[in-house]
């Protein structure tokens, strides 16, 4: 009686398995479910660069003033759609063309439907992760650049012009100088390298960011008579909330660009990640109170940024002590900066310029002064590259802001900056306080 019913299972389950081959194809191989693991890391770590967007948000509100809160969420806000969209329709396909001249390429408008292999995921699609994984990946990366000149224009820029500047250099601008090197093209060539985007992403941020900057010109009271006037942010807390929202997303923006799961080479990145950003705030922590005989809370918040920005590069090719030195030193720069860009009455409200083209620049050039890739010759490589994208964006930044300026106009009238753009552009206030305009003007 046991055999038979022994029989009877085993006969159940191979109809059973004989039924679900014939609906959905063979079992996978084994091999196949490395894959799978790679494609499902890529999405959260697409899930993690995504919730940096709401880090940028708060750390931007919560470092300027709180009449213009509404403003920044709004512009913090449609910066991911506007990337998205943008990158959906063209800009995925000008950074990845394929095979092209190194300098410009375009594989056509929209995602053409990817081939389909025994399934719904194609996971033969770049070694483990499939096209449209690798499309939202990129995709969140591509509005984080517009995001980094969202916080040094802050407070003073047209919420249309903004939105104009950003759709043609997120959709435009970026994919075309990332095809260079993450596309395949002239600087990947010649051994550029940028893991994660210092330069790619943060500086070409950055670039844009300082020539919005210089073209705006500074806040109404922030440089009087000769003299400095710290105009404060309103949210110390919120600031601080959005600083670790970012720290948890480079998680992902890091971890992700290993493009697979593998595990050794994950958590490396992952470790030298977090170490760099802790070594970033202490380096901030050192400066600042030296220089300053105060430990400053927002400069250490931006410390840890540096150390993040200056780790992207070249996460995955560092040790421990490499990956502490490099974030110590972006600590310490990224107060140097913020400080010298200050005197040189460039207006940045978040610091935007420092952390992310600063610090961008040296996580660059560490590549070929630390890890396995140091030496003259990748040193050399990674100056070019610097130089390479400095000047083709800052070209490109001038090019829309003043074509937005002749047509549109940058900046909002001086009424709108004291009344503040919640009201002035928005019609809305975040924060329903009785505030005089002497108290909106002072920095509440």
């Amino acid at each position: 009686m046991k055999r038979i019913l022994g029989l009877l299972i085993v006969a159940i389950m191979m109809s059973g398995s004989g039924a679900f081959a014939a609906e959905t194809g063979p079992v996978a191989p084994t091999a196949s479910l490395g894959l799978t693991a790679s494609n499902i890391w890529m999405m959260v770590a697409t899930f993690l660069v995504f919730i940096m967007h709401l880090g940028f948000a708060s750390l931007e509100a919560g470092l300027t003033r709180s009449k213009n809160t509404v403003n920044i969420l709004f512009k913090n806000t449609l910066i991911p759609a506007i990337g998205l969209l943008t990158y959906a329709w063209f800009g995925f396909n000008l950074m990845y063309p394929g095979t092209f001249n190194g300098y410009f390429g375009f594989a056509g408008f929209g995602l053409p439907f990817p081939t389909v292999e025994g399934g719904f995921l194609d996971l033969s699609y770049n070694e483990g992760y499939t096209y449209w994984t690798d499309f939202l990946f990129q995709g969140m990366f591509a509005a984080t650049a517009a995001t980094i000149v969202s916080g040094a224009v802050a407070e003073r820029i047209k919420l249309s012009s903004f939105l104009v500047f950003s759709t043609i250099f997120v959709g435009l601008v970026y994919p075309v100088v990332g095809s260079w090197k993450w596309g395949g093209g002239w600087l990947d060539s010649m051994g550029f390298y940028d893991f994660a985007g210092s330069t790619l992403v943060h500086s070409v941020g950055g670039w844009g960011a300082l020539i919005g900057a210089i073209m705006l010109g500074a806040r109404k009271g922030k440089y009087v008579d000769g003299k400095i006037k710290p105009i404060p942010g309103h949210s110390l807390p919120l600031a601080t909330i959005g600083v670790f929202l970012l720290w948890l997303g480079w998680f992902g923006f890091n971890g992700g660009s290993v493009l697979s799961a593998d595990p050794a080479l994950v958590s490396l990145t992952l470790v030298t990640t977090c170490i760099a950003a802790a070594a970033g705030i202490i380096g901030a922590m050192a400066a600042t109170w030296t220089i300053s005989k105060k430990p400053d809370l927002s400069m250490v918040l931006n410390g840890c940024l540096a150390g993040l920005v200056g780790i992207t590069a070249g996460a995955d090719q560092m040790g421990l002590g490499s990956a502490f030195w490099i974030g110590l030193i972006a600590g310490g720069l990224v107060v140097v900066s913020v400080m010298a860009i200050d005197k040189l009455r460039v207006d940045d409200p978040v610091g935007a310029i420092s952390v992310h083209l600063v610090c961008g620049i040296w996580g660059t050039l560490a590549v070929g002064l630390f890890g396995a890739m140091a030496g003259v010759k990748q040193f050399t490589t990674q100056l070019i590259g610097v130089g390479a994208y400095g000047a083709a964006t800052v070209v490109a930044a001038l090019i829309i802001f003043s074509l937005v300026k002749m047509t549109m106009g940058l900046r909002v009238s001086e009424e709108e900056e004291f009344e503040g753009l919640d009201v002035g552009e928005h019609g809305l206030e975040a924060y329903h306080l009785a505030l005089s305009p002497a108290s909106k003007d002072s920095g509440i």
